[in-house]
């Protein structure tokens, strides 16, 4: 038995987990947590599968309170879907808890592994829709419940305003000496400093709600059915806090309508793709044009626009400081990142009223 094995035997034993540990694989999916897919054998010889998590407890420095959300927002969801319906579900410990706490102080959970696909690149326009649906079903499951009851997890995490504003202290600072080489994405980011801090100054003004949002609402963060393509359930609640439907919509857009995955570094294959920026808003604006603004439909382009922006400052702030956020497979995969999120946001300030027209004309039926 492996050290690994040997872990995940340890934390499947705290969940009580029926059977014995069979096998396990790591799951590549996600930049942050460290996610097994584990399996065991009943005593009745079936096989049985769970997904085991550790939480990345840098990126994540109150994991009680995360778990404390997800049972809230999970809860919520189970009670108001059709019985049948698959959900979300975590497994408690003896004491009650969705979580424990290893003897090194990492942080653990388990929770039910579906049978299902997912997509990093996804060309086919039916399931781009039915993404946003999911996306946008999901903000509507969860837009009676009370925010207040949410812990704040990683504080101003689409603050745009704040998130430059430490990206040019640490381009001050340049602690790894890395600066001087990426001057040009760092003029790049400053020319649009501006503009991708209009969403936030909206908010802090009350001109636009917070919601309930999911706040990573990737494609690849949507399970679903092999078969029918249809969306099974949101996962990767881990950023579930008080937000703007405009960012849940605009990182979607960014990472499902990008034309090449979001660290190519082939920066000629990297675009916009309306086509499927148009099929991701007719599902998500399925779900939500009866409840948003007409200020949150209006800047729902600005949303996408806003989120490419950030996150590009965002590898490249975490590759100023010496790569400690994002989990990365090769030197300078920040970097790279980095250089296709800003020549995406390029290619939708070039179709930025494109985009405003395609939400414009779905939205309100033109």
């Amino acid at each position: 038995m492996n050290a690994i094995q040997a872990k995940l035997t340890k934390i499947g034993e705290r969940f009580r987990l029926k059977g014995k540990f069979y096998a396990y694989s790591v799951l590549a999916n996600g930049n942050i947590n460290t996610t097994y897919s584990v399996k065991y054998r009943r005593f009745d010889g079936t096989v049985k599968s769970y997904v085991i998590q550790r939480i990345n407890g840098y990126v994540f420095k109150n994991p009680a309170e995360i778990m404390e959300n997800i049972e809230g927002v999970t809860e919520h969801i189970r009670s108001k879907v059709p019985k049948g319906k698959i959900t979300l579900r975590f497994h408690h410990t003896e004491d009650g808890k969705n979580y424990c706490q290893d003897e090194d102080g990492h942080y653990w959970r388990v929770m039910n592994d579906v049978d299902s696909v997912t997509f990093n690149v996804c060309n086919d326009m039916d399931i781009l829709r039915n993404a946003g649906k999911a996306f946008g079903e999901f903000q509507m499951q969860l837009s009676d419940y009370n925010a207040e009851n949410l812990h704040v997890t990683i504080p101003d995490f689409h603050n745009t305003k704040k998130r430059l504003e430490k990206f040019f202290e640490d381009v001050e600072a340049d602690p790894c000496g890395r600066v001087a080489e990426v001057m040009p994405e760092i003029d790049s980011i400053r020319s649009m400093r501006r503009f991708a801090s209009k969403l936030t100054e909206l908010q802090e003004s009350g001109k636009v709600p917070l919601r309930v949002t999911h706040n990573d609402t990737k494609i690849n963060n949507v399970l679903f059915d092999k078969k029918t393509g249809e969306p099974l359930v949101v996962i990767d609640l881990d950023t579930v806090m008080p937000g703007l439907a405009m960012h849940d919509f605009g990182d979607a857009i960014r990472f499902a309508a990008n034309t090449a995955a979001e660290d190519e570094p082939d920066l000629t294959k990297v675009s916009l793709d309306l086509g499927k920026f148009k099929a991701f808003s007719e599902g998500f604006i399925s779900q939500t044009a009866g409840a948003l603004t007409d200020l949150e439909i209006g800047t729902m382009a600005l949303g996408a626009l806003t989120i490419t922006i950030e996150l590009a400052s965002r590898f490249l702030d975490d590759y100023i400081t010496g790569d400690k956020y994002f989990k990365t497979n090769y030197e300078g995969h920040n970097l790279v990142r980095a250089r296709c999120q800003l020549k995406l946001a390029e290619d939708m300030w070039d179709k930025y009223e494109q985009m405003e027209q395609i939400v414009s004309s779905i939205a309100y039926k033109k």
